[in-house]
């Protein structure tokens, strides 16, 4: 069996988990920009697969990239780093 290559990770907080077996990432990053050598703070949003519904809201999750399992969804959640203090 071969190795699919190098598919990305990232590591983001969830935002929102109303969907079914879908979750949605936000990822922040800091980029340093061109002109102005200062940092900023970039965002993007990520849905994510979530086969056993597992992830809350506040959660911090690592995700990978995957083939495309619907229109919008082209990631799988990996795993919970980290739950939400959140816990209501």
């Amino acid at each position: 069996m071969t190795e699919r290559g190098q598919r990305r990770k990232l590591v983001g907080t969830v935002v929102s988990n109303r969907m079914d077996k879908t979750v949605l990432i936000l990822v922040e990053r800091l980029t340093r920009h061109s002109t102005y050598k200062k940092y900023v703070r970039r965002r993007a949003k990520f849905m994510a697969h979530d086969p056993q519904n597992n992830c809350q809201i506040g959660d911090k999750v690592r995700i990978i990239e995957s083939r495309p399992i619907s229109k919008n969804k082209r990631w799988q959640v990996l795993d919970v780093l980290e739950r939400s203090k959140l816990e209501a």
